[in-house]
């Protein structure tokens, strides 16, 4: 097993109406680098940050710059984006990413 990518849908924060759960794709490609994973939301956005960012955030409140990650109540984890345009706030069940981190560590970077 090589990259891992697994689907999600996720709640976008915003002032406007909730436009509900989105789809999101989260990626861990070892062979590309084994310390990032990448998170893509709706349209050409795309995230790469930290393994370890993700994992600390799901446990107390972790990061300082582009992206920070934190629980949101018992269930709920929040990552947060920054840009030149302004913040994705992104909310996700923790379980989800859980799911998704203990996939990336039993991926292997492809021998050849």
């Amino acid at each position: 097993m090589s990259v891992v990518e697994q689907y999600a849908r996720a709640h976008i924060v915003t002032d406007e109406e909730d436009p509900g759960a989105v789809p999101v794709v989260l990626r861990y490609d070892p062979d590309r680098d084994p310390r990032s994973v990448r998170i893509g939301l709706p349209g050409p956005h795309e995230w790469t940050f930290s393994r370890a960012l993700l994992e600390r955030g799901l446990r107390a409140p972790a990061g300082t710059g582009d992206v920070r990650v934190w629980p949101c109540g018992r269930v709920q984890a929040v990552v947060e984006f920054h840009t030149g345009h302004g913040v994705e706030v992104v909310q996700f069940d923790s379980k989800t990413l859980l799911r998704f981190l203990r996939r990336t560590y039993t991926a292997e970077p492809v021998r050849g």
